[in-house]
C-alpha cells in the first residue's frame, strides 16, 4: 500500500525522520512532546512543500499502522487541500502580508475541529514581509498546544528566513534528487518511455515538476530552447536587445496564459456574489457600491500575474546560468555532470570565445539580474543590463 511519503523523490532520510516524528506525536500527551515549528529547506524542485504537506497528512492520519497511510480520510483530504484543520498559505503575489498572516495565526490558534492538530503550511516563507514574520514569530514562540507550523524556504540564509524565526524551528533539509531517481519516477508514475524520461530528468535541474512539464509540454521545451539560444543572441549587437525583449515578452505571455482563465472565473464569481445579473430591487446599486471589492480583486490578480511572470523569467535565467556553467566546466576539461547535456556543442562554442574569467562574469551577471528582479526592478531594464554585461565578455 502506497503512503503519502511516496510522493517524495530521493529523500529517504527525510521520509524516515518525518515518519518517526509523526509516530512519536501520537498518544495522550502528544502536545507536550511535539515540535510545534518546522522549517523545510531545499533547492527548487527538491519537494520541500510536498514534504511539508505529506508530514501534515501523517500528523492527521487515523490509520492504526505507520502514519501517512495515504488511504484514510484524513490523509486524502489533507493531500487534496480540503482538510478542515490543515491550512496552506500559498503566496500568489510578491509577498505574504502582515494582515494575511494575522488572520491565519488567529484561525490556527483554535483547537482542531476534526483532526489531531491544527496544521499551518507556509509555502515560500521567504516571501514573508517583516511584519508578517513578526506576527508569525509571536505565535511560534508560544504555540497553542495542538497547533503545528510547517514553514518552507529555499535555505536558512537570513535573506530567506529570519534568524529568530529559524531558531524556533526544527530544521529538515532536503536535497536535489538525482537524475536517476527522477527518471525512475517519470517512468513508473507518469508512464513515460525510458528515453524521454532520461532526457527530461537530465535537463530539469533536479526539479521533478519541471521534468514532467518538459517531457509532456511542447511549449515548455520551446521556452527552454529560447532561453538557451539567448546566450548566442546576446553576443551580436544586432540581435541582443531584440532577444532580451523577446525573453521578457515570453515570460509575460506565459503568465497571462497561466492566469487568464482563473482571473476570469474569479471575477465572474465575485460579480455574481455581489448581485450581477440580479433583477431584484437594489441589485444594480449593490454592484455599483462594491466597486472597491472588484478593484481589490483586480489588484490581487495583477500581483499574481506579476509574480508568475517573474518566476517564468527566473527559470529562463537559471537555465542560462547553467549553460555558462557547462561552458566553464568544458574549459577545464571537467567530467562534472552538465546541466544541459543536449547543448554540449553550444557550451563548447561559448568556452572557446572568451576566457574562464569571462564565463564567471557572465554567471555573475545572471545572478545579479535575478537579484534585481527580486528587488522589483522592471524586467526589461534588468535583462537589458544583463545583455550589455554578457556582450562585454565576448568582445
Amino acid at each position: 500500500m502506497a503512503g503519502v511519503f511516496d510522493r517524495l523523490v530521493g529523500q529517504e532520510y527525510v521520509e524516515a525522520e518525518l515518519t518517526a516524528a509523526a509516530t512519536a506525536a501520537r498518544g495522550g500527551n502528544a502536545g507536550s512532546r511535539m515540535t510545534h515549528s518546522w522549517l523545510f529547506t531545499g533547492p527548487p524542485g527538491s519537494g520541500r512543500s510536498v514534504a511539508a504537506l505529506c508530514f501534515a497528512a501523517a500528523l492527521q492520519c487515523t490509520s492504526d499502522g505507520a502514519p501517512g497511510c495515504g488511504e484514510c480520510q484524513a490523509c486524502k483530504t489533507t493531500m487534496a487541500g480540503t482538510h478542515g484543520d490543515v491550512r496552506r498559505v500559498v503566496p500568489e503575489g510578491l509577498s505574504i502580508s502582515v494582515s494575511e498572516m494575522r488572520g491565519i495565526v488567529q484561525t490556527a490558534s483554535r483547537r482542531p475541529s476534526t483532526g489531531r492538530w491544527q496544521v499551518v503550511v507556509v509555502e515560500d516563507a521567504d516571501r514573508l514581509t517583516e511584519g508578517a514574520a513578526n506576527a508569525l514569530l509571536k505565535v511560534v514562540e508560544e504555540p497553542p498546544e495542538r497547533t503545528v507550523f510547517l514553514l518552507c524556504a529555499p535555505s536558512v540564509d537570513p535573506q530567506d528566513i529570519s534568524v529568530t524565526l529559524r531558531s524556533r524551528c526544527r530544521h529538515v533539509p532536503l536535497v536535489t534528487p538525482t537524475v536517476e531517481a527522477i527518471a525512475q519516477v517519470l517512468q513508473e508514475r507518469d508512464h513515460l518511455d525510458a528515453d524521454t524520461a532520461a532526457w527530461a530528468a537530465s535537463v530539469c535541474g533536479g526539479h521533478v515538476g519541471r521534468a514532467r512539464r518538459l517531457a509532456r509540454d511542447e511549449d515548455a521545451r520551446a521556452r527552454r530552447k529560447r532561453a538557451l539560444e539567448f546566450a548566442h543572441a546576446a553576443l551580436r549587437p544586432g540581435t541582443a536587445y531584440a532577444a532580451a525583449e523577446d525573453l521578457v515578452r515570453a515570460a509575460e505571455l506565459e503568465a497571462k496564459a497561466l492566469t487568464a482563465e482563473r482571473d476570469e472565473r474569479e471575477t465572474e464569481e465575485m460579480r455574481t456574489a455581489l448581485g450581477a445579473g440580479g433583477t431584484g430591487k437594489g441589485a444594480a446599486g449593490a454592484l455599483r457600491g462594491s466597486a472597491g471589492v472588484l478593484k481589490d480583486l483586480e489588484r490581487r490578480q495583477k500581483s499574481r500575474a506579476t509574480r508568475t511572470g517573474r518566476d517564468s523569467l527566473d527559470r529562463a535565467l537559471i537555465d542560462l546560468a547553467g549553460l555558462y556553467r557547462d561552458a566553464l566546466a568544458y574549459s577545464f576539461g571537467s567530467s562534472a555532470t552538465p546541466n544541459h547535456p543536449d547543448m554540449a556543442e553550444h557550451a563548447a562554442e561559448l568556452s572557446g570565445r572568451t576566457s574562464r574569467e569571462g564565463l564567471l562574469r557572465c554567471i555573475e551577471a545572471i545572478l545579479d539580474c535575478r537579484e534585481a528582479l527580486d528587488q522589483n526592478v522592471k524586467p526589461k531594464f534588468a535583462v537589458d543590463a544583463l545583455v550589455a554585461r554578457l556582450g562585454a565578455q565576448f568582445r
